[in-house]
């Protein structure tokens, strides 16, 4: 069978209509084509008359197979990018979401106004917010992480990235050793009452990393108490959508001084601020 890449591309955004809106369709097939071929619009534009070598097509098949099992296109890819940089992404770590980039934002102006020197990202994952903070700072980073397979990720992605942060494996705050500086974190937060209702991509990400006891409020009131006994000047957590109230108050009770929720984009709670 000979084809073009014209024709491909059509083909290709067609098949992934059958489990994706079309829109969606469109945007994905763009990102194979760009990120997984390495193909940009300008060279389809000059070779899209150009015949499609089998081993092309071969490779976006096994992809297309994977890819209407639910699973994810950037683990399938390997990475994903976050604030312009490319991390790597396994299913022991979960994918970077826009989101994160509000409380990376929120702990850069927070940090810089505290004029803090120590820093650390709790629950690290693949280490997106770690490593962004130590390459746009001059703080010191540390990073804890419990899962073995997310830690060596993102000590990976520390390397490539050229950013300098002391990695310890532990719960929360427990392997940090003194001082903390400013405590930032995107820990799991989701109700595990939800799960039936969720996209089943999300069935291929580490649960671990996305559910919480206590209707998903157990590991960051768990911080919240934690970061003040060891007297972090603040704490930054990426919340869930209408945990804001809640966990304000779990705050104020923790004996923070100050509590309040920064919202995003589509108005819904994201990231909580507590300050000492």
């Amino acid at each position: 069978m000979t084809q073009t890449y014209h024709q491909f591309r059509l083909d290709l955004a067609t098949a992934l209509t059958g489990f994706l809106d079309p829109e969606e369709a469109q945007a994905e097939c763009s990102r194979w084509f760009e990120e997984g071929l390495g193909l940009s619009r300008s060279w389809m534009s000059a070779h899209g008359a150009d015949l499609v070598p089998v081993e092309v097509r071969r490779k976006v098949g096994d992809w297309l197979r994977r890819r209407r099992t639910g699973e994810p296109w950037a683990y399938i890819l390997g990475w994903s990018l976050f604030r312009g940089r490319r991390f790597k992404v396994t299913p022991d770590t979960l994918i970077p979401r826009p989101e994160t980039e509000l409380l990376v934002e929120a702990a850069l102006e927070v940090g810089r106004r505290l004029k803090v020197e120590h820093c650390v990202d709790v629950g690290t994952g693949s280490g997106i917010i770690a490593v962004s903070l130590a390459l746009e700072t001059d703080w010191q980073l540390a990073a804890s992480e419990l899962s073995p397979g997310a830690l060596a990720v993102a000590r990976k992605n520390a390397e490539q990235l050229g950013a300098a942060i002391q990695f310890h494996e532990g719960s929360l705050l427990n392997p940090v050793p003194d001082p903390v500086g400013l405590v930032v974190a995107n820990l799991p937060y989701v109700d595990p009452a939800d799960q039936p209702t969720l996209q089943r991509e999300l069935a291929f990400e580490p649960s671990s990393a996305l559910f919480a006891p206590d209707r998903g409020l157990a590991l960051s009131t768990a911080l919240l108490v934690q970061a003040r006994a060891r007297k972090s000047p603040a704490c930054l957590l990426e919340i869930g959508a209408d945990q804001g109230g809640e966990l304000c108050r779990s705050a104020l009770g923790s004996g923070w001084r100050k509590a309040m929720v920064h919202q995003d984009f589509a108005g819904h709670d994201r990231v909580l601020v507590a300050l000492a």
